[in-house]
């Protein structure tokens, strides 16, 4: 094997692997590869040339240099050095006219350039050229910043200084790039350069220099022994503790586990506790719901037997309320008040059952009931109805009762030269609503939910019975609505009537 061949093989252990580019091998590059393979050393270098020229031209530079080096390689190892100094020129410019590649990327591609330029003058015996190329391949390690490159530099200039017979300077840089090496643990790594070195000696005849690199490796085999135990040792003893700490963790994660388990038990014992408790409690909230809803039974069919007994009492009482005079204000408000009673005991005793509808002309109904409330109004009172062009599903008999209602007592209690409005709203799909307003005095907030209860008070029955408002409130919720005051309304009183439809 010549001296070529031999830097190839540990420029080949010390590097962590050819960078190839993350395309695919051209056609060329594989034939080329196979060919060398075959020992057509010729036939190879023909076809890294042309690999070198097709990567370059399609500006795939990295592909390009690797294969002009190889190229090169061969050349110079035919002894053409002229041959191979026109190729390294070449893939020069191909690197100069490469503008948009990293620096470090066209350090690392001159660095391959240099290096078989510092073999070639090594070859040809000419130490200073070859040191000044040792130099530029130092600057373009440095500037790669590539661990791989710096390792191979080393094992260069320790060639160098062996070959030109400066052992002193090749043993301490063979000795740095061995103590790297064995520092990273590559044992195998420094084993195979030191057996190389000895053979490049022996082939070269350089007597020394295989017996400083002997000497050399016996004293790396004795220190590379005793680290290997002791790897070996402290490997055993990290696999000791992570034994012993698989084991604390196991103890840890169980007395874990008991204490869940001993936690769960205790929170099952609390659940099954209040399990109990709840049940006790629910079998006394059952008792407690079904003796109330007998109540609850019992106090609506009091209801409606007082109900039925009030509306009996009062269809007796009419016949004879009849036959007194109608014109004195207090047999009125008994005729009042009886009807009033009977027609309160008829919507509580029917509230289940669902009331008709029939579609409305809403502006000719609205019209209609406000006319009947105009002749009673305060001098200077204006009432007004907006209603708009369409009609409506609603209960004809108790939406009016409602209105008239609530229109007469706006009629009643609005100041002269006030209003009255009566309004119509869709308010979506299935809700519409009757608005009564009047100016004048408001309603107390306290009162507002009182006027819509019966019997709350005791009435003056000729002042009124205070069953008007109940009996509206009633009707609206047999018909699946509410009657209620509008609380955000400020000039005076306003009744909402809302339906549902």
């Amino acid at each position: 094997m010549s001296r070529n061949g031999i830097i190839m093989v540990l420029l080949s252990l010390l590097l962590c692997g050819t960078r190839l580019s993350a395309q695919e091998k051209s056609d060329l590059q594989q034939r080329a590869e196979v060919e060398a393979a075959a020992g057509k050393m010729i036939s190879a270098r023909s076809l890294w040339i042309r690999a070198f020229e097709d990567y370059v031209n399609k500006g795939q530079t990295a592909q390009g240099v690797e294969c002009g080096v190889k190229a090169a390689a061969v050349y110079h190892g035919e002894s053409s050095f002229q041959e191979a100094f026109d190729l390294l020129r070449n893939i020069d410019h191909a690197i100069s006219a490469d503008k948009d590649q990293d620096a470090k990327r066209v350090a690392a591609w001159r660095y391959k350039v240099a290096h078989e330029r510092m073999v070639m003058y090594i070859k040809m015996r000419r130490s200073e050229r070859a040191q000044e190329q040792i130099d530029i391949m130092e600057r373009h390690a440095a500037a790669a910043a590539d661990e791989a490159l710096k390792n191979d530099l080393l094992y260069n200039k320790a060639i160098f200084y062996y070959t030109f017979g400066q052992e002193a300077k090749g043993n301490a840089i063979f000795k740095e790039m061995a103590n790297k090496l064995t520092a990273s643990k590559e044992y195998g790594k420094v084993d195979e350069v030191y057996q190389t070195l000895i053979a490049n000696g022996r082939k070269s005849g350089n007597a020394n220099m295989v017996a400083q690199a002997y000497s050399g490796y016996i004293a790396w085999k004795d220190s590379a022994s005793a680290l290997k135990l002791a790897d070996t040792t402290h490997a055993l003893q990290q696999q000791i503790d992570d034994e012993l700490n698989s084991i604390s963790e196991k103890d840890s994660a169980l007395a874990a586990r008991q204490r869940v388990i001993i936690g769960l038990c205790i929170l099952a014992a609390v659940l099954a506790a209040v399990l109990v408790l709840t049940l006790l409690l629910l079998l006394r909230l059952i008792h407690v719901i079904r003796k109330q809803k007998k109540n609850i039974r019992l106090a609506n069919e009091n209801n409606a037997l007082k109900a039925r007994f009030i509306s009996n009492i009062s269809a007796q009482l009419s016949p004879t309320l009849q036959k007194l005079d109608a014109q004195r204000p207090e047999v009125r408000a008994l005729v009042d008040f009886s009807n009033h009673i009977q027609m309160l005991s008829q919507l509580e005793s029917t509230m289940g059952e669902t009331v008709e509808l029939e579609d409305t002309q809403l502006p000719p109904f609205c019209e209609g009931l406000v006319d009947q409330i105009r002749d009673t109004v305060r001098k200077g009172v204006a009432v007004y109805v907006d209603a708009p062009k369409m009609s409506a599903s609603i209960n004809r008999e108790y939406v009016s009762h409602i209105l008239l209602h609530l229109l007469h007592n706006a009629a009643s209690f609005t100041p002269e030269d006030g209003h009255i409005r009566l309004e119509y709203k869709k308010r979506s799909a299935h809700k519409h609503q009757f608005l009564v307003s009047n100016t004048g005095e408001k309603i107390p907030e306290e009162k507002r939910e009182d006027v819509f209860k019966p019997f709350l008070e005791v009435h003056d029955l000729t002042m009124g019975d205070g069953l008007g408002l109940p009996i509206c409130k009633q009707m609206a919720v047999k018909m699946n609505g509410d009657l209620d005051i509008d609380p955000e309304f400020t000039k005076g009183t306003r009744f909402v009537l809302t339906l549902q439809v």
